[in-house]
């Protein structure tokens, strides 16, 4: 590899980082979604500043082009991120169908206590017959 592709991936690394830094910074992005950006861009920075390590690694492994390694942990960050959401969508449509049914509820509840309220006004305004009792003196 050449040196300016070497430099591009550290200034892509440093850039993946600062990003999702202040993404965490301006609270648009929760810390427990940016640990695995930032795992991946960290590994991407070790991995720009020290091109052997990755040689190495694969190696290590068993696998024989290091591009290899690469793609492999890079599917596998984005395959923990997909699970990662997977799991907090489906806790998040639990929340919602649970705050649907309350507020079901809480309309009939509402509506029951207003059509008391209505008959209860309209029984006070409508006049009451007058009852007049005999005195026998």
């Amino acid at each position: 590899m050449t040196p300016t592709s070497y430099a591009f991936g550290i200034v892509s690394a440093v850039l993946v980082l600062l990003v999702v830094i202040e993404l965490l910074r301006r609270h648009r992005l929760r810390e427990r979604h940016a640990i695995w950006w930032l795992v991946a861009g960290t590994l991407a920075l070790i991995v720009g500043v020290f091109p052997d390590l990755l040689s190495w690694a694969a190696g290590l492994v068993g696998i024989e082009v290091p591009i290899n390694l690469t793609f492999f942990v890079s599917i596998g960050v984005l395959f923990l991120v997909c699970l990662q959401h997977s799991a907090e969508l489906t806790r998040l449509e639990s929340k919602t169908r649970t705050l649907a049914e309350k507020t079901s509820l809480q309309e009939v509840e509402i509506r029951s206590l207003r059509e008391r309220m209505d008959a209860a006004d309209a029984a006070s305004a409508r006049p009451q017959p007058v009852r007049v009792t005999r005195r026998d003196d």
